[in-house]
C-alpha cells in the first residue's frame, strides 16, 4: 500500500490540471500513433520530426502578440506541411524539408527576441508541461484529434496503398500527390496537438516510436496499427505518472517510454524470426 501511494500520490487522478492531463495525453497518443503508423510505413521521420518543431514558431509568435498558442502551433504547421510538399521531390524531400525546418526556427528565434518575459511558456512548448494543459487546450486537442482520425479513416486505403507500394498504387488511379499532401497535413494535425503536451522538441518521438514498435509486434497493418495505439497509451500513461511523481518533464518520460518499447519490439522481432527459423530447419 505504501508503494502504490508514493506511485499514484493524492492528486494524480483528481486534480483538475492533471484532469486536462490525462485527457489531452490520451487524445494525443491516439493521434499521434494513428498518424505514426503511416509515419514508419513512409519512412517519413525526418517530416515526422522537422513539422512539431516548425510549429513552435507560430506558438513563439502567438504568445508574443497574446493569442492562442494552440491557433499557431496549427497556422505554422499547416504552412511546413504544404511547403514541405509543394517544395520537395523524391530526390530533394530532405533537402526541402531541412529548409523549411530552418526558415520556421529563425522565425521563432526573431518572434522570441522581440517579446520577453516569456521563459516559461517558452519552456513548456519546447519539452512540454503537464501543468499547462488548459480545459480550452483540452477541447482543441479533442477536436483535432476527432477531425485526424475522421480523415484517416476516409484515406485509409488509398494512404495505405500509396505508403506501400506508390508506384503501383499511382499506375491504379491513387492520386500520389495528393496522398503525399493530405499524409503530410495529418502529420500536421498530430504535431498541433502533441506539442503543447510532449513538447516540439520530443512530440516526434511519441509520433514514431510506437507506431515503430507496433510494426514490430503486429501482423498485418491493422493489426500493427492497433499495437501502436495501445503502445502509445502506455507511454503517455507511464510519463504523466513519472512526471507528476518527480515533477520532470514529460516529454522526457516519453521519449524514454517509447524507447523502451521499441527495444522490445526489436527484441521479439528477432526472438519470432528465430523461433519461426528454427522450425523451418530440419
Amino acid at each position: 500500500m505504501h508503494l502504490l501511494h508514493v506511485l499514484f500520490p493524492s492528486g494524480l487522478f483528481t486534480a483538475d490540471f492533471m484532469v486536462n492531463a490525462w485527457i489531452a495525453g490520451s487524445a494525443v497518443a491516439v493521434l499521434s500513433a494513428s498518424v505514426g503508423f503511416f509515419v514508419v510505413l513512409r519512412g517519413a521521420s525526418f517530416a515526422a520530426h522537422a513539422i512539431p518543431r516548425a510549429s513552435f514558431a507560430g506558438a513563439a509568435g502567438a504568445v508574443l502578440a497574446g493569442g492562442d498558442t494552440l491557433v499557431g502551433l496549427a497556422v505554422f504547421s499547416g504552412l511546413s506541411a504544404l511547403g514541405i510538399a509543394s517544395l520537395s521531390s523524391r530526390r530533394h524531400e530532405s533537402q526541402t524539408t531541412a529548409l523549411v525546418l530552418t526558415a520556421a526556427l529563425g522565425l521563432g528565434a526573431l518572434f522570441l527576441s522581440l517579446g520577453n518575459a516569456y521563459a516559461p511558456e517558452v519552456y513548456a512548448l519546447l519539452f512540454g508541461q503537464i501543468v499547462g494543459i488548459s480545459r480550452p487546450d483540452v477541447v482543441g486537442i479533442l477536436l483535432l484529434l476527432a477531425l485526424a482520425l475522421l480523415a484517416t479513416a476516409i484515406l485509409y486505403r488509398p494512404l495505405l496503398y500509396a505508403s506501400v507500394a506508390p508506384d503501383v498504387a499511382e499506375a491504379k488511379g491513387v492520386p500520389r500527390r495528393r496522398m503525399d499532401i493530405l499524409f503530410l497535413l495529418l502529420v500536421a494535425l498530430a504535431a498541433t496537438a502533441a506539442v503543447p503536451v510532449v513538447g516540439a522538441l520530443l512530440s516526434f518521438s511519441l509520433m514514431v516510436g510506437p507506431a515503430a514498435a507496433g510494426s514490430y509486434f503486429g501482423r498485418g497493418p491493422a493489426q500493427s496499427l492497433g499495437i501502436g495505439v495501445v503502445i502509445g497509451l502506455l507511454s503517455v500513461w507511464l510519463s504523466l505518472v513519472f512526471a507528476y511523481d518527480t515533477g520532470m518533464p514529460v516529454g522526457f518520460f516519453v521519449a524514454a517510454v517509447t524507447a523502451v518499447f521499441y527495444g522490445l519490439g526489436r527484441l521479439w522481432s528477432r526472438l519470432s524470426e528465430g523461433e519461426n527459423a528454427a522450425r523451418v530447419s530440419p
